[in-house]
């Protein structure tokens, strides 16, 4: 079987250098390896995501010159494989509601801090402070009927409980150097949120059912997700899905040295394309002319 790899933008903002960099290594390393490029909208946010940046994160690759298999797989038509998932992990007894809204969290976390600190997730949040996991069945079910807003969480003590030795194949590097075989800990990220009362599905949860469902073999992605991978990696395991190995990549930075975001307004490549860049000085620019 060929190897299959993927790009998976959100179409929240318009692609960037880091985007265009790490779709241009996933589309070389399909064609090195004689493999297949598939292209993922992970369009889920449904009050960020746009239809006119899903047009142009097709117009930029396009240019660039980056073809992929169509039709491109847009998380909004599948959310049925999400909720499958969901329940599957729920039947294991390791989903709960949760209940406090972020302003509670943050006072949460401000009164716990009196003590001392506050244990935060590898990208710097505060792990979840609450004890919804204490409330009863019936507790539950009357606040979720009543219409709160609710974030569905893993229990992440129980979830660990069930899986020992938990690893991935590293053939790129951690943002330390780690590479070969690495040891998950996805003790560090909390109870993490895998939905959402209007949202079936978070971007842990369904990023390891797309690469199951899609085939994915080997995963080519920015070092902001390296430590991720821990969650991801006990999922896979929970869920029965097969291991792909993971390619993580350095990030594009730009002159102060902070990685290029959509939240940051980072320079898009519609923007450099009118100024007057091509695709070949758009490789160069990221190290690959």
């Amino acid at each position: 079987m060929p190897p299959v790899f993927r790009f998976a933008p959100s179409p929240n903002g318009f692609l960037h250098l880091g985007h265009a960099y790490s779709a241009l290594l996933n589309f070389e390393r399909a064609r090195e390896t004689g493999g297949r490029l598939l292209l993922r909208i992970e369009d889920i946010d449904a009050t960020r995501c746009r239809p006119d940046y899903e047009s142009a994160i097709y117009h930029d690759l396009a240019w660039l010159g980056i073809s992929w298999e169509t039709p491109a797989r847009r998380q909004s038509e599948h959310l049925a494989d999400y909720r499958a998932a969901l329940q599957k992990l729920s039947a294991l007894g390791l989903v709960y509601p949760a209940f406090e809204s972020r302003a509670e969290i943050a006072r949460l976390v401000a009164a716990r801090e009196v003590d001392g600190p506050w244990p935060h997730d590898p990208d710097g949040a505060p792990l979840y402070p609450g004890d919804a996991k204490l409330l009863s069945a019936g507790e539950r079910e009357q606040l979720m009927t009543s219409g709160a807003p609710y974030a569905l969480r893993l229990d992440m003590v129980a979830a660990s409980r069930r899986v020992a030795g938990l690893t991935w194949n590293e053939l790129g590097a951690g943002p330390d150097g780690e590479r070969g075989i690495v040891p998950a800990r996805p003790e560090a990220w909390g109870d993490v949120i895998l939905a959402r009362k209007e949202t079936p599905t978070s971007y842990h949860l369904s990023v390891v059912v797309d690469d199951a469902l899609q085939g994915v073999s080997e995963i080519v992605r920015g070092q902001d997700l390296f430590h991720a991978t821990s969650v991801h990696r006990l999922l896979q395991v929970l869920l029965g899905l097969p291991e792909p190995a993971y390619r993580h990549h350095a990030l594009i930075r730009d002159g102060e040295g902070r990685k290029l975001s959509k939240s940051s307004r980072s320079t898009g490549l519609r923007d450099l394309r009118a100024a007057g860049a091509t695709p070949a000085s758009i490789r160069r620019s990221v190290g690959l002319g």
